[in-house]
């Protein structure tokens, strides 16, 4: 192989462009690829270029520095040519150099962009005397020990070095392979020297040498550990095969009979226990360093934790459970009523598997607070799970054990947090669970909803046959129409209603004032809240169903009240409706009142939502037609349904316009308009109450202002029986409506009135159009 030695003496100017490098040191006789993108960096490349290819390579004293200045960069650099540019795609230089000699900048001057250096060449200390020769033996020798321990060097480097004999050019490209830091190869760049840098060399390679046979130490042991393990688990399965010869035998350790002895106090059904002490006898035959005994060791903890036997002892006393009921609620009495009901049937008979309860209703109105207290009145454990957003089917019925990170679905999960297996669990928002890919997670609940099935419930994770027959369901839903049939078919659905006004103030003067003031720290002796304000809040800073967003208000009178006190106020702090708007702001709502005199082409009737009762005026107004056509124009956020009711009322008036004795002619433009226009309204219940609007405006015949009305109109003029009656007739009575014209087929829900509304209320049961237009025009 031919001997290479390092370039001769390379005549150069006084003159040449700067190229700053970072992370890296250029040495002299090195070809060396850099990746070039610093806009001064590209400049002295091609001004480098433009000339005679020669450029001055010098390191950076900072290496974060995107710009450095002259006083940032090292005086010695290396004069390199360049010898290919290649433009990347991301606007980059890919540049390959080499290095001509040490260089000396004299004086730097910067310019459009680039630096510029006058430089003058930096002559090397030959090598000489006798250790020469030893130094350079001992820098090949420790150079290829290094490589032959981890050091990583193109091949063509690694069969070149040997045969290198200029001392100055094997103490470059060494130096320049070698893993060394920034600051250490630019003083060996810098060093003229060649013994000096021989012998720093020789002190480099002997720490790096160190250094690879620490890292190659480290790597065998574990390759060794390695082994061990390898060689634990061949001679375990020798160990089992001398066992299975010897007749089957097989010797259970101290950590295998604590299990044993777990599961048999546990008191796992015998199909089952037999199946856990074949996983035992699995966690002896594992090596304990094995990611699987891990797996069975927390299998087994899950089994050994589960209440297989240990169940709390009811406690059914109906007249307890009735004060408990009565104690945390307040109204639901139909509610209540179901709930003593069942509680009465699981005293006679402890052993009948009860009804999956579904509480159905709007937010805020106590679903989840009464599940409690029937926890507490039976005296066993109350766990709730959320089901709102769950989509994948693992979140019931668990994950199986080969995932890792697996564990059982949320029902075997609350039986364990309960530590016994009669809870009363509760599935909250159970009308919000989703599916996708994952599987339908409505699906899965349908073995452990099932009174037939879930005395044999399997999770994916404990895969054993778990009894959830003892286990007393609730599910809680907002909207029932989301949840599938077939679970719906399985449990028994008891409706919420919404509170009424009366019942949110009693809620408000009984329950939530008092726990307000005491989260606050105050008492009733400080803060007086009056039954007008009070009135205020329920009815001007809150429309909903339950009492959430008014609990949230009288929290916010209390902040305020507190703030007074603290500021020295008089005590007690008065709070009547003025006081309100100074807390609280203007009012948020308004409620509907009755109007002020009898009108024409106006109507009243009674509309039900989420959030309660009220009512609301139906405007009908006439006009000459624009064209040929009359039109019929419906305004106010009205929906499909209710559309269709106001077509039926219209077509009714013009089939029976002699009974109605209507001069009016019909090729009119009609305008049926529902105030609020923002607020969607849909149902068919504003039927009677379009037409009764219809006809006062064909008639001229005005409608009493004190009558409101509501029921479902047919095109024979038949008024049928709709919901929401309660709401209702109790939105009318608080907007000062005395009379209340409905169908005569929903007389039994007047039944669900106070008893002071009803006696001051008149009720008109209707069942044709012709009764409730004789009772409603004047």
């Amino acid at each position: 192989m031919a001997k290479r030695s390092a370039p001769g003496p390379t005549k150069v100017g006084n003159k040449a462009p700067v190229l700053p490098v970072r992370d890296t040191v250029h040495f002299p006789g090195v070809i060396q690829t850099l990746l070039i993108g610093r806009e001064m960096s590209v400049r002295a490349l091609h001004q480098a270029l433009r000339k005679n290819r020669e450029v001055v390579v010098v390191g950076q004293q900072d290496q974060t520095v995107d710009e450095p200045r002259a006083s940032e960069l090292y005086r010695v650099g290396t004069l390199s040519e360049v010898l290919h540019v290649l433009p990347l795609p991301d606007g980059t230089l890919r540049v390959v150099l080499r290095g001509l000699s040490r260089i000396k900048i004299e004086r730097l001057s910067y310019r459009s962009g680039s630096f510029t250096a006058w430089h003058r060449t930096l002559k090397d200390i030959p090598a000489s005397g006798d250790s020469v020769d030893a130094l350079v033996r001992e820098c090949v020798s420790s150079f290829n020990r290094a490589i032959s321990l981890g050091l990583s060097v193109p091949p063509e480097v690694a069969d070149t070095v040997g045969s290198i004999e200029d001392p100055r050019y094997l103490s470059d490209l060494l130096t320049h392979h070698l893993p060394m830091s920034v600051a250490a190869k630019q003083a060996l760049l810098e060093e003229p020297d060649v013994n000096k840098r021989l012998e720093s060399l020789v002190l480099s390679l002997t720490r790096e040498f160190q250094v690879l046979e620490l890292q190659s130490n480290l790597r065998n042991k574990v390759e060794q550990e390695l082994g061990q393990s390898q060689r634990e688990f061949y001679l375990r399965e020798q160990l089992k095969a001398i066992q299975q010869e010897l007749g089957g035998n097989e010797t259970i350790g101290e950590e295998g009979e604590t299990y044993l002895r777990r599961l048999h106090t546990a008191g796992l059904p015998p199909e089952s226990l037999e199946k856990a002490v074949l996983e035992v006898k699995r966690l002896e035959r594992t090596p304990s360093s094995s990611p699987e005994g891990l797996v069975i060791r927390n299998y087994l903890d899950c089994l050994v934790s589960l209440p297989w036997s240990v169940a709390s002892e009811d406690r059914v006393d109906i007249k307890t459970a009735a004060k408990i009921l009565e104690r945390d609620h307040y109204g639901l009495n139909k509610v209540k009523e179901r709930i003593l009901d069942f509680l009465a049937v699981r005293q006679l008979s402890p052993g009948l598997r009860g009804p999956i309860l579904c509480f159905v209703g709007p937010p805020g109105v106590g679903k989840t607070s009464i599940g409690r207290s029937i926890a507490e009145s039976l005296g066993r454990q109350f766990y709730r799970v959320s089901l709102g957003g769950v989509r994948d089917e693992a979140e019931i019925r668990g994950h199986r054990r080969t995932y890792i990170g697996s564990m059982p679905g949320r029902l075997i999960q609350g039986i364990r947090a309960c530590g016994t297996r009669n809870p009363v669990f509760m599935l909250d928002e159970i009308d919000k669970m989703g599916y996708d890919f994952r599987g339908d997670p409505t699906s899965a609940l349908l073995e452990a909803l099932d009174p037939e099935q879930n005395s044999q419930f399997s999770d994916h994770y404990v895969e054993l046959p778990f009894d959830l027959s003892n286990v007393m369901f609730i599910a809680t839903a907002n909207l029932l129409d989301n949840v599938p049939p077939p679970l719906r078919d399985r449990m028994e659905v008891i409706r919420f209603p919404s509170y009424i006004e009366n019942e949110k103030l009693h809620i408000a003067t009984k329950y939530l004032i008092p726990k307000t003031l005491s989260e606050h720290g105050l008492n009733r002796t400080q803060v007086k809240i009056a039954r007008p304000a009070l009135f205020a809040l329920v009815r001007e800073y809150t429309r909903e169903a339950g009492v959430r967003s008014l609990a949230r208000e009288i929290a916010t009178v209390c902040r305020k009240s507190a703030r007074q006190i603290a500021e020295g106020c008089p005590i007690p702090v008065q709070v009547g409706p003025e006081q309100l708007a100074d807390f609280l702001g203007r009012p948020r709502f308004r409620y509907g009142t009755r109007g002020k005199r009898d009108e024409v082409g106006a109507a009243t009737g009674m509309v039900y939502s989420e959030f309660g009762g009220d009512i609301l005026t139906i405007e009908v107004s006439l006009s000459p037609p624009y064209g040929d056509q009359p039109q019929v124009r419906l305004t106010g956020s009205l929906g499909d349904v209710m559309k269709e009711s106001a077509y039926a009322a219209m077509t009714y008036l013009r089939s029976h316009q002699e009974q109605f004795r209507t001069d009016r002619d019909f090729r009119c433009d009609l305008h049926v308009h529902v105030p609020e226009g923002a607020v969607p309204k849909d149902g068919p219940s504003a039927g009677i109450t379009i037409l009764t609007a219809l006809v006062s405006a064909f008639s001229g015949r005005p409608v009493r202002r004190n009558v409101a009305m509501t029921g479902e109109v047919t095109l024979r003029g038949k008024v049928l029986p709709v919901g929401g009656i309660r709401e209702k007739v109790l939105a009318a009575h608080r907007a000062g409506i005395r009379t209340v014209i409905l169908p005569e087929e929903n007389l039994p829900d007047l039944e669900d009135l106070p008893a002071e509304v009803r006696a001051e209320l008149t009720f008109h049961p209707v069942k044709t159009a012709d009764e409730a237009l004789r009772f409603a025009l004047v």
